[in-house]
């Protein structure tokens, strides 16, 4: 029980010295990534960037003794630094005390509505987040978590807005102001990020940005000239405190908790789940996933952190860089807290447009454009799901993209099984194979006296009037010469109250007018329904087959193996 919570039991007493190495470089080379990339996110945030240090420290730690992933590296991202944006720039927050405690608070509630759905066993709450629903949020995200940096990037004063009208808008009116020192340096740092990402992809290009602006900005004294840098860096690990819990906080923030609580949840398990594919000596639990980033955001909130999970590209970094099990985590803790205690200063000169370039070229990987074609060819649908949460998250606002989202694939979803697909069969002619009349018009033979209806869904209460429906107006359809209606079940695996009397009053209206109703195929939870005493006794026991052909062939009168249908056919669990 103690080694499911804490899988670091698991692989700890059986570490092998050949895995240091590995986990050393990889540990120091995420480490070094962390600084400045933790800097820009908590810029993202609105937050000072000494606390994208903070995040990037104690959470790290928790989740190597908790998190059932080797390599995913938790901390600051900027999905979460947007939505963490997002939430609290909608509050009438003025001074950046209260700015720094609601986005402490905002890791604890999130952490805790994690740890609490982690035990509960929520963790299938996840796939309420459909594919074409996180596709088009994270491409809106990231265009907005782009657009947002040009700020820096420009070196101008732009207010803070997460609709992307709006802050064209403000940026655009802005450009005459634009700082040539800020854009020639951002863009330089551009270049060299995007350079080491595709050529030596194992080298953290970041690294060589930054060190490389901070030198030119040394050296030149940009800053005299309105070059925005980050200035004065506190110096310490954060000390410990306790997060503000009000009722009027809870409330406040409950949206935006729960929103961030879903996407950072699946941010990480979904990238966990690709790096652990190819590491055969461990597995992702997702359940135990929860519980181990709510408890990383939590303790990390005692300790100033805001809102983590794990990152995209520091993951597969790690994963590159050798990572073998969660040792790297505390390395990678140890080099930023190393440089809390001791380098900060270096980042005196560190210029605003860097880490916004960072943070651009880190987002510009999430939008995807493929995904998008291939729905448009496929599945129209989805398609204009992707395309309403991505116009929505653009200008509506973020919480608002995911949440409508989400709201409206559950809708489809309902819809679709309230109006599931259904088919008519008949028989291939000279064979005994029943197939689609609609798709094999010329090769079956439709009967005048039979109806054989194939539904695919479960019948529940949603679609039994959509399923009686189809049958009566095919029944009607052949009302002179209908004899008996054949309904193959081998889709339906559950049965509930309200769809059973539907059914039965179906069977009712057949017996009178004298139509046999025969079930054909049944599965064993639609069985352990249609079986019981009552319901047998209404649809009556000669009308259950174990498939279409012999229902057809005992309704034509050919003989068959009775006991042999019986036994299987009647079959139930005991």
């Amino acid at each position: 029980m103690l080694r499911s919570f804490f899988p670091i039991l698991d692989w700890l007493p059986n570490y092998k010295k050949t895995h240091f190495s590995g986990d050393l470089f990889a540990g120091l080379t995420v480490g070094v990534m962390l600084i400045p990339q933790g800097m820009a996110y908590a810029m993202l945030a609105g937050l000072p960037p000494i606390f994208g240090l903070y995040a990037a420290f104690v959470p790290q730690i928790i989740y190597a003794f908790t998190g059932t992933s080797r390599q995913l590296a938790v901390g600051p991202v900027a999905m979460d630094s947007l939505l963490v944006a997002a939430g609290l720039g909608a509050l009438a927050i003025s001074k950046i005390e209260d700015y720094i405690s609601m986005a402490v608070f905002l890791a604890f509630f999130m952490g805790a509505i994690q740890l609490l759905l982690g035990i509960l066993r929520m963790g299938f709450l996840v796939q309420l987040l459909s594919k074409p629903v996180i596709n088009g949020f994270t491409s809106a995200a990231a265009i907005i978590i782009g657009m947002s940096q040009f700020k820096h990037l420009l070196g101008v004063q732009v207010p803070s807005n997460n609709r992307l009208h709006v802050l064209l808008i403000n940026i655009f009116g802005q450009l005459d102001n634009t700082n040539v020192y800020a854009l020639g340096l951002g863009i330089l740092s551009m270049i060299i990020i995007w350079g080491f990402k595709k050529w030596i992809p194992k080298f953290p290009g970041i690294l060589v940005a930054v060190v490389l602006s901070i030198l030119v900005v040394y050296w030149t004294r940009w800053d005299l000239n309105g070059l925005r840098i980050v200035g004065d860096v506190p110096e310490g690990l954060p000390a410990i405190s306790f997060p503000r819990i009000t009722m009027e906080n809870i409330q406040t923030l409950l949206p935006t908790a729960l929103t961030l609580a879903l996407v950072a949840f699946l941010e990480a398990v979904s990238v966990a789940k690709a790096i652990q594919e190819q590491h055969k000596d461990y597995e992702i639990n997702a359940n135990q996933e929860l519980r181990a980033l709510g408890l990383s955001n939590i303790v990390g909130s005692f300790f100033q952190s805001y809102p983590t999970t794990g990152g995209f590209s520091r993951t597969a970094l790690n994963h590159f860089a050798g990572a073998k099990t969660g040792l790297s985590f505390l390395i990678s803790a140890a080099v930023v807290a190393t440089t809390l205690l001791f380098l900060t200063p270096l980042f005196y000169y560190m210029p605003l447009t860097t880490l916004a370039a960072l943070v651009i070229v880190a987002v510009s990987s999430l939008i995807d454009l493929k995904y998008p074609l291939v729905l448009l060819k496929t599945r129209m649908d989805e398609f204009l799901l992707l395309n309403f949460t991505f116009l929505t998250t653009l200008f509506v606002g973020i919480t608002q993209g995911i949440l409508f989202g989400v709201a409206l694939s559950l809708v489809l979803l309902i819809y679709r099984i309230s109006n599931p697909h259904f088919a008519f069969l008949a028989r291939i002619k000279g064979s005994s194979i029943f197939k689609n009349i609609e798709r094999f018009p010329s090769e079956v033979e439709d009967r005048d006296d039979l109806i054989i209806i194939r539904f695919d869904a479960p019948l529940f209460f949603g679609n039994r009037d959509f399923f009686k429906k189809i049958i009566l107006e095919a029944a009607s359809k052949k009302k002179q010469t209908l004899k008996a209606i054949i309904l193959n079940a081998e889709s339906i695996n559950y049965i509930d109250s309200s769809a059973l009397d539907t059914l039965l009053e179906m069977v009712r209206v057949c017996k009178s007018n004298n139509t046999r109703f025969i079930i054909a195929g049944a599965i064993g939870p639609a069985r352990d329904v249609l079986l019981k005493k009552k319901v047998r006794k209404t649809i009556g026991s000669k009308n259950f087959f174990v498939s279409i052909a012999l229902a057809v062939a005992a309704f034509d009168g050919q003989p068959l193996d009775e006991s042999l249908n019986k036994s299987i056919s009647h079959q139930k669990n005991q």
